[in-house]
């Protein structure tokens, strides 16, 4: 294991797309080591093949077109790729994030002060638009 490159291609040969565990990481720059038990991330237990398959795919900002010409192979062969890596992937949640306040609960929190008019005016923003008629209570 001679350089960065070919010391995680030869751990990616090792493990074979088996989970592991990394027991200690050292930073570089200042030799700190830390121990305990850490799960290698999922893109890392990933084949080579894959893992450079990714990295084309991000690097061609999701581009299947230029994912053919890279890899010389078809529409559907690109989208069976990408099908068999995101299995191998866990499922990441996400969580929308709430809708501002509608403009009655805006007057309602500016009225009561707990926020100022350019809170409000901001919450409205991202509400879909304030318009001058959009302040007046009841109007949609």
């Amino acid at each position: 294991m001679t350089t960065d490159v070919n010391s995680w291609k030869e751990l990616t040969k090792l493990t074979q797309g088996k989970a592991f565990d990394i027991e200690r990481v050292r930073l570089r720059e200042n030799s700190i080591a830390i121990e305990g038990r850490f799960e290698s991330p999922p893109l890392a237990r990933m084949t080579e093949e894959n893992q450079v398959f990714v990295v084309a795919f991000l690097r061609s900002h999701g581009s299947i077109k230029e994912m053919e010409r890279l890899f010389g192979i078809s529409y559907p062969t690109v989208k069976a790729r990408l099908t068999h890596i995101a299995e191998q992937l866990p499922f990441v949640e996400t969580v929308d994030a709430p809708l501002p306040p509608n403009g009655d609960e805006v007057l309602d929190q500016l009225e009561q002060g707990t926020i100022d008019v350019d809170e409000a005016a901001e919450l409205l923003r991202r509400r879909g638009g304030a318009k001058g008629t959009d302040l007046v209570r009841g109007e949609k």
